[in-house]
């Protein structure tokens, strides 16, 4: 099972959308490492340098709608090649989410006010988050504080994340 802990990084911005995550041009590819210099290459936000900003990071904070637009399996790859396992939103692109649970990464939901309470109290600061399958929460923590939320994870997508993924999760029960 992957790790699910780690340093995150935060991308304050709704409608992130699988051409920002990973541009079209790359959809060639079918290993997944070669995505990895292309993450959030064309990713356009205020103060964001991919260069800089993704190396050392294992999950991702944003707000809604994240992983819209075109259907590919190529985005959760490119995180996955990153190290990036989960990806913390408002809301997804109902394929984009199921995508991330197929690879055995996380794609969890928290209400909008869970999510402004991490960008306005942890927004400036380096955070790390744990999430702990087993109790369905995920620890915040930065140089000063610490903080405690709880998310909802469905029995079938957490025996996805548990079998590593669809085609594992297949291989026990089909």
């Amino acid at each position: 099972m992957k790790k699910f802990k780690g340093n995150a990084l935060l991308l304050d911005r709704s409608d992130i959308n699988t051409d920002e995550v990973i541009p079209a041009k790359y959809l060639t590819e079918i290993d997944k490492t070669a995505l990895k210099p292309y993450l959030f290459e064309d990713l356009k936000l205020d103060g964001f340098d991919p260069e800089r900003d993704i190396k050392g990071k294992a999950l991702i904070v944003t707000r809604e709608n994240f992983g819209c637009g075109s259907s590919r399996e190529h985005a959760p790859w490119a995180l996955e090649a990153n190290g990036i396992f989960v990806v913390i939103a408002q809301s997804f692109a109902r394929i984009f989410r199921q995508n991330m649970f197929n690879c055995g990464m996380l794609a969890l939901e928290l209400s909008k006010e869970q999510i402004d309470t991490i960008f306005n109290a942890f927004g400036k600061d380096k955070i790390r988050i744990s999430v702990e399958l087993d109790t369905s929460q995920m620890v915040i923590q930065s140089k000063d504080q610490t903080k405690k939320i709880g998310f909802n994870l469905s029995a079938f997508d957490r025996a996805l994340i548990m079998a590593g993924g669809w085609v594992e999760y297949a291989d026990g029960h089909y």
